[in-house]
Order: structure tokens, then sequence, then C-alpha cells
């Protein structure tokens, strides 16, 4: 573990979220000696970030919580582009409406994770596009366009990694690297941001928007990177079986986020403790630690303080306790997902309904598996047609997933 003076970077560093650092010694003198206004770009691809996203969230949480200025940027104007980072095909290109939806499905997420307002440590959220939107080709190629060179552009891994890979890469997304660095230049100009936050991924792109500052308006600003978040397996965070663990709550139930974060791997939860709660590191340390069997407590601890932060308390216990009848009591919990029939549905409907299948020929898949139960026993017959009475139905898929049906 380094020694910094600031307590910015001593708390990104003691929590695991240091990769790289741009000049760090004098980054750590600025933030020891003022408030550092510091961003991170969010792009609204969709309606709602995922929980992949959730580590640069709580980057900016941690800044607040050292005494500094988060900036939520978000890509109003970038995802008219699309980052090419880690893609091997260009993006949907989107409308100014569905982006404009997008940001507003997102914003929500960010109040409950970060507190706005006027003051010095306040967070503000701003929009790319109100500059990005009203560039002139022409003189934006001279003053920009000049600092950077074909020859290093190339070089870039967001490049680079889809050349390799022999699949096209539009003109479009070329210039995704050099609206990125004009954010960084111009945030620095209009709100005296100082730092940029990213992944790792990110480093080429915060450099390049460093350079760009300094070369036009003799600014000093800073980077730091962080570690590109894999579960214990190696799997990308916030990517399942299932699909997309969304924070929005009309896009995933607070009880499924709950489970998701309930079923962590052992080796993962001592640095998820650290890096999506807000525990004291002390009571960390003995979560981790604990042997055998009762290291599920603290996974336990993990689902339901990652819940409460994004769905708020009630939430989380209601999942907890659900979880609990469930899985211990064996019961059916009144928090888990619902799907609303008449007397009575089919198997292959209740399944897709519920969203457990993505499909009629998935769920029969799974019938002929022998993973799916109804009220606790297994069935086999994927034409079953399930009575559904005045008590809920409980159907479960594998032990991990459970609804209920209700007339």
């Amino acid at each position: 573990m380094n020694e910094f003076r600031s307590s910015l970077l001593k708390l990104l560093d003691e929590r695991g979220y240091i990769h790289q650092l741009t000049d760090a010694e004098a980054l750590d003198a600025l933030a020891d000696r003022q408030v550092v206004p510091g961003y991170i770009g969010f792009d609204a691809t969709a309606s709602s970030l995922h929980v992949g996203s959730l580590f640069q969230i709580m980057l900016l949480r941690r800044m607040q919580q050292a005494g500094h200025k988060p900036i939520v940027l978000m890509g109003g104007g970038t995802t008219k582009v699309g980052d090419p980072s880690g893609k091997d095909e260009s993006r949907k290109l989107l409308t100014t409406e569905e982006i404009d939806a997008n940001i507003a499905g997102i914003r929500k997420v960010f109040e409950r994770f970060l507190t706005f307002g006027d003051g010095p440590t306040d967070a503000i959220m701003v929009n790319n596009a109100d500059w990005l939107d009203e560039l002139s080709y022409i003189p934006f190629l001279r003053e920009v366009g000049r600092h950077f060179t074909i020859n290093r552009m190339l070089t870039f891994d967001s490049v680079r990694l889809r050349l390799d890979r022999e699949q096209p890469l539009t003109f479009l997304e070329f210039n995704y690297m050099i609206l990125q660095a004009y954010d960084f230049m111009e945030l620095s100009r209009r709100v005296g941001c100082r730092l940029q936050l990213g992944g790792s991924d990110q480093w080429g792109n915060i450099v390049n928007g460093i350079e760009l500052a300094r070369r036009i308006d003799g600014t000093e600003i800073y980077g730091v990177t962080s570690p590109l978040i894999t579960t214990a397996d190696g799997a990308k965070m916030g990517k399942t079986a299932q699909g997309a663990v969304w924070l929005n709550e009309e896009l995933l139930s607070p009880y499924d986020y709950w489970q998701f974060w309930r079923n962590t791997a052992d080796a993962d939860v001592g640095r998820f403790l650290r890096i999506y709660t807000d525990l004291p590191l002390e009571e960390i340390a003995r979560l981790e630690s604990l042997p055998g069997a009762e290291i599920n407590q603290a996974k336990i601890v993990l689902a339901t303080e990652a819940t409460t932060m994004l769905h708020g308390k009630q939430a989380a216990e209601a999942a907890a306790v659900t979880a609990r009848e469930t899985f211990e009591g064996g019961g059916a919990g009144a928090n888990l997902p619902t799907l609303t029939t008449g007397a009575s549905v089919s198997v292959l409907e209740a399944l897709t309904g519920l969203g457990f299948c993505a499909s009629n020929g998935e769920a029969k898949r799974k019938i002929a598996e022998g993973a799916v139960r109804i009220d606790d026993q297994v069935i086999s017959d994927p034409f079953l047609v399930i009575p559904v009475p005045r008590n809920p139905v409980k159907v479960s898929l594998g032990k991990k997933k459970h609804g209920l049906l209700v007339s």
C-alpha cells in the first residue's frame, strides 16, 4: 500500500480502487490542500446502467466521502458516436430522443449514491452534448485535431484490438478518443475539473485529455485509473448467464439484485465488501476471515449492504427475509418475482413470463434437465398446465431462481 498524504488517495488506495495514476505526487499534494473536482463519463446506451458501472459510481462516492467534488458527465454527445473500447462491432446508433430518455432513466440512480447541490463538495451532473453538439467541424479540426497523430491513435487498444481482429472500425468511432479528450479540457474550463477517473482501459483516453489541456490551455490536470473488475472465475463484473444485472428496479427487482450479491464467490467477498459497501475496514477483515460455511454470513451482509445503498433499507431487509423463507424455511417469500395469471397457466408461459427463460425452447430444455420445480416438486412434462388457486404457486428454476404465480 502506498504512502499518500491526501485523504482522497488514501481512501482509494486502501479500498482497492487504484491501478495507475498520472503524476501521483502532484495529485496527492493538490488533493491534500484543496477540494478537487473530478469526473467520470457515462454513455447513455440504455435506460439503466448495470452493476458493471457500479465501480465507477462508487469511485465518485469515495471522492465525496473524502471531501472532494464529484462530476457525473452524461455522454449525450459521445453516445452519438459510441466508445469502441472492448467492442468487436459498432454500437447501434441512437436518436437524440432515445439518448435523452436513457439519461432520464440513469439519473435517478446517482441520486442514491451522491449528494447533489451547489456546495463546494456537492455533486453535479453535466451533459457533454451541451458543447459537443455545438462544435463546428473545421474549427474543431484546426484547434483540437492537429494535436492527434494517426500513428499514435492506431496504437490505442480500442483501435488496435478491433483492427487485429479484422473487425471494421468506422471513422465515427475513431473520433471517440478525440471527443473524450476534449471533454476533459472543456470540463476544466467550465467547472474547474482537475481529475478524470476511469477503468484501466481508459488510460490512453485520459492521458490524451491531460496532454490536450496542457498544450492548448497550459492547465495541469490528472488521471486515476482503476483495475477492471472481474469475478474470481474470470467473468466480467455485471454479466451473468441470465443477462445484465441492471441498477434500475423496473429492469431488475431488489430481490434479484440482493440475490446477485448473495451468490458472490467466497474468494470475492472481502474485495467486494471494500469496493461496494461503506462498512469499516476492520469489520470487513473480520467478515472475510470467517471460516468454512460461515462465509455465507459475510455474503448476506454484502447483499444487504449493497441493496440498501441502491434500493433502500426496507427493500434490502425484505429481500433478506424472502431469501431466508425461500431457502431455509422452504416457503414462498412475499417479495419473490410474481406473475399474475388466470385460473391456470402452462409451465412454459410461467417460465418465460417470470423471466427465468428467454424462450419456450430454453424452458423445454430446463424441464428436460430436471431443473424446474412447481411447489418444490420436480416436473418433467413440458406441456404441463399449472392450476393457480387462491394461494400462490411457487415456480423454481435451479437453486437460485424462484417466483410466484397468482390468479
